[in-house]
This record gives C-alpha cells, structure tokens and sequence, in this order.
C-alpha cells in the first residue's frame, strides 16, 4: 500500500492509558490505516518523529471559540497547542440559534456583538463549514441563548409557552447535528432559571440522544447543593453530564475539592458524569458585583465604557477613582476579569482525578484573555506531568483525547488506532511549556511540532499548513 503521510519511530501514546510504544503510523485519506512497522513502505509525505512523542490530537472539552472557528479560522490559540477539536457553546452560551439586536445580553457578550450570532443552527454549521477551520468543531446549544430567543427579560423563570419555544428550537438544533444542551446558571441572565425550567429541556436532550453539561448555580458556598441539582437534572432526563471547570471558588471554600470529588463518585456509580478543568488557579467571565471580593486579585480585562482600564487591578482602578471595589466595578460593566479566587491544592486533585477531562475555558473573544487560552494543554504535560510528576504521560493524554472523545460521542476520534481519523499531535516531551501568561496572555507554547487534523497536515513549526477541520454532528444527524 501507498501512504499519503507515514511517521516513522514516533513514540504512540495511543489515548487509551497504555504505555507508549514505538510504531510507524501508516495515513490515507483522514484515517489511520496502518500502525507497526511500515520498513520502506512509500508515502507522498513521511515526518521522522524518531525521539518525540505522537497521540491523539487534543479535544478541548470546554471553549467559547464559537465566533472564532468562523472568524479566526486559523484557530491560532488552539492548532500552536496541539488541539484538533473544540467542543464550544458551553456555558450556556452559544452562537445559535437566536436572533439579537441591539446591546447582547450577559454573558454572551462574551462571544461578540450581535453579529456574532444566528438565527438558526444550520445558519451556524453552515458558516463554520464555510470557514474551514484549522481543527474539528462539535457544538452545544447554550440554555442562555435559548432564553434569549424565547423571553423578553430574563429576571424571572421562564413560562410554559417560552419553555415549549425553547424545546423546539432546541430540538430542531440537535436533529440538525447539535451534541447537547449546556447551562450557566451562575450567570446573572440564568440565575432565575428554575429547576423545571431546566430539566425540561434536559428532556429533550435526552429524548435526542445528547449530552448535558452545566456551569452550575454555584461553586462557592452553595457547592455541594449545585452539584446535586446537576445530577438530578441529568438524572431526570437520562442523559450523560460534565460539571464545567469544576472548583472551589473563594478562599472561604478553599479545601473542599475533596468532597466535591467524593460526591462525583458516588454519582458516577449510578449515572454516568464527569467534570471538566483548567489547570490554573484563576478564573476568567465577565465582571459581576457579586463576584467582587478584597480577598484576592481582580485583573480588569475589558471594559466597555472604560476599555482604557484593562489589564490593570480592580484595587488600583478603585484607588485611583477614589471609590470601593463594588463602585468601580458597578462603573466598569459592562466588562470582564480575571479572578484569582482558587488554591492550587484544589486545582492539582481536581485534576488528577480520574474523572477528569480538561478545558481550556478560554475566551478569543477577550483582548486581555486569561493565558488558558493558549496554554492549557502543553501545560498539562509540561508542567503537570513532566515537571510536577501529578500524573503520568498515558494519563495526561487519556484525559485530553479518549476519554473526551466518549464522553462527548466523537466516534473514532481520541485515539491512536486503525480505522480512526487520523488527528494526531506530535510533541516533544522534554521541551513543551505553556509560554502565556497573565504578562503576556497571547504568546504561543513551544514544543508542539506537527498537528495533522484528518489526514491533513495543519501546523508544522510555527506554521498554518492547511484547514481541513469539520463541523461533527451528533451521530445519527444527517448532514
């Protein structure tokens, strides 16, 4: 047989958890058809890979890149770390399917202007499919969004008539290729959401096949009872559910990861959740009053009214004003901020838990973003696994590919075999390191030196070679 791309003598770190092993990897079209010894097999193109590392490309559980997939399809933040698909409308917030005027809402503000949105699901698959992103997109449909499109106000639950608008438009995006529903119920324009209102639209989900994932109502005082509202919620609609970014907010709540970790397995047992993860202490969304606290940093990262105050420290902004934080807050929102709100003792046992898939959480929308953006990944094995030894290297990839892949029902994708879409990264181990940070947020890692995304060569040193990602339906949708 004749290869279109062979890698010879990479390390496989196949996704699954086994041990590396070293391999040639046969591709032909967008599969990987050949895993062994390929000798002197020909191909158009062979990548020697001899001393670095290749798995599965990575899937980014937890994004807001719904505007830039379309917008910025090169998908920098994303191809420099390795990453060959992107699951986006977390959150609750999702580009479709609502049609806005005017000022959006909070937090969808947080993918853009009004322009940044559509009416309808297909309008939106149809504009990614269009764009040609450099990695996979597989999209959920955000509870925000719906209400959106439904009420005229959010400050008060929804009735029958907007919950039965709501279930047919999200009905009509997921038989149109949607993978599920999120919700963000800690956000000021869900918070009013009642249970009921949720759950019936967890139904649908259910009834459709997908899966739920949620922001919940709390992850500071209130912890523990959100993430029972979220399993029952799962529960009563029979359908798979990821806690997003799952923390201990607040320095009050410090400590409690191990409960919250303890509560997961025993819900495991019965219904099948994970969680999700950024491997940073900081938090990145929009600037609300309620989140403003003198116990820890505040980084100002845009504000609407005032777009000269960001990167600079609530505290510094409110001294300088001569107000307190609430104040100069409450004159800065619209806005965003980085939190710095969590211990990194939580962080590290979140995510090493075997439940555990990881998220960037980032936001391409922001100009100052938060360095997960860019980062999350490599740091995962640079600094997680190589240099902190938390986990090691099968793990960290299990959790970046397989295990994201299942849960999120991307069928041959994840990992290292033959028959699978061959989206794969090729790294080296002892060089790559998450270069953002909070100095400078958008500056790529290194070490990651060739992405292929179905069958594709994409990235290569620093390079965009090709965009060849796709929109992925939901099995069982017809395209």
């Amino acid at each position: 047989m004749t290869f279109d791309v062979v890698i010879r003598r990479a390390y496989v770190v196949d996704g699954t958890g086994n041990d590396p092993f070293v391999a040639d990897i046969g591709v032909k079209a967008d599969r990987i058809v050949s895993i062994g010894d390929l000798g002197t097999t020909q191909a158009a193109q062979v990548v020697e890979a001899e001393g670095r590392y290749l798995s599965p490309g990575f899937i980014d559980v937890h994004t807001h890149d719904d505007s830039c997939a379309i917008r910025q399809p090169e998908m920098l933040p994303k191809i420099t770390q390795g990453i060959t698909t992107v699951i986006v409308g977390n959150c609750g917030i999702s580009a479709s399917p609502v049609k806005l005027v005017g000022d959006v809402p909070d937090p969808m503000n947080l993918l853009g202007e009004s322009d940044a949105f559509f009416q309808t699901f297909d309008a939106f698959a149809e504009a990614v499919e269009m764009a040609v992103p450099t990695v996979n997109v597989a999209a959920l449909i955000g509870h925000t969004t719906l209400r959106a499109g439904a009420m005229t106000g959010f400050d008060r639950s929804a009735s029958d008539e907007e919950i039965l608008v709501m279930r047919q438009a999200l009905r009509t995006a997921l038989r149109g290729g949607a993978i599920g529903l999120s919700s963000g119920l800690a956000y000021t324009n869900a918070r009013q959401a009642t249970s009921r209102e949720v759950k019936a639209l967890v139904e649908v989900v259910g009834e459709e096949g997908g899966i739920y994932t949620t922001h919940m109502r709390n992850e500071r005082d209130l912890l523990f009872e959100a993430m029972d509202e979220a399993f029952e919620t799962a529960r009563h609609g029979h359908v798979p559910l990821v806690i997003s970014h799952l923390k201990c907010a607040d320095v009050d709540n410090w400590g409690k990861s191990g409960h919250a970790l303890e509560k997961l397995e025993l819900a495991v047992r019965g219904q099948p959740c994970n969680c999700d993860c950024y491997p940073y202490s900081a938090c990145s969304t929009t600037l609300d009053l309620w989140r403003v606290s003198d116990q820890f940093d505040i980084l100002v990262t845009w504000s609407k009214p005032y777009p000269e105050q960001g990167r600079r420290l609530l505290s510094e902004i409110a001294a300088e004003w001569e107000v307190d934080l609430t104040e100069a807050a409450r004159r800065l929102m619209p806005a965003g901020a980085i939190y710095h709100n969590m211990d990194e003792a939580d962080v590290r046992r979140v995510l090493a838990h075997p439940l555990t898939m990881i998220g960037s959480d980032g936001l391409p929308s922001d100009p100052n973003p938060h360095p997960r953006l860019w980062g999350s990944f490599p740091r995962v094995i640079g600094h997680y696994c190589r240099d902190e030894a938390l986990f090691d290297l099968p793990e960290a990839i299990r959790k970046m590919t397989s295990m994201s892949a299942a849960r999120f029902g991307l069928t041959d994708r994840g990992v290292i075999r033959e028959g699978a879409f061959a989206d794969l990264t090729l790294f080296d181990f002892d060089r790559i390191c998450d270069e953002a940070s909070f100095v400078e947020p958008t500056k790529p890692a290194v070490g990651i030196d060739w992405v292929m995304v179905n069958g594709q060569p994409t990235w290569m040193e620093g390079t965009v070679l090709n965009r060849a990602g796709r929109l992925l339906r939901r099995e069982g949708t017809i395209e």
